[in-house]
């Protein structure tokens, strides 16, 4: 299966993202880029569980295989996403310029 068309569609998704962040204002990338920061660290904390989980029910030996695969899945959807989240939290930083000040923003 050729994937080429795929890598290319994702390489121009990215690059209409970066280019509407460039039209923000910077007190509006900046607002976005901290919720971004902010769903980051929630999906980091969630898909943890998820993989705790998953390993926990490999070591039960009476965990149903299918049970097993559907934490696999999850978990392996739940990196997927996290990647994607990543990628363009990376994109709003590398247009921002810098990485915000969240002290002010965690201490309301």
């Amino acid at each position: 299966m050729d994937d080429s068309g795929a890598i290319q569609n994702d390489a121009d998704i990215r690059a209409a993202r970066r280019l509407w962040y460039e039209t923000l204002d910077k007190a509006e990338l900046e607002v976005l880029t901290i919720a971004a920061i902010h769903e980051h660290r929630a999906l980091f904390s969630s898909d943890e569980a998820a993989y705790e989980a998953w390993v926990a029910a490999q070591q039960d030996e009476q965990m149903p295989r299918a049970r097993l695969e559907d934490l696999q899945a999850d978990y392996l959807a739940r990196q997927k996403r996290a990647a994607a989240q990543q990628e363009e939290l990376s994109d709003m930083l590398d247009v921002l310029g810098f990485v915000p000040n969240l002290a002010e923003d965690e201490r309301r």
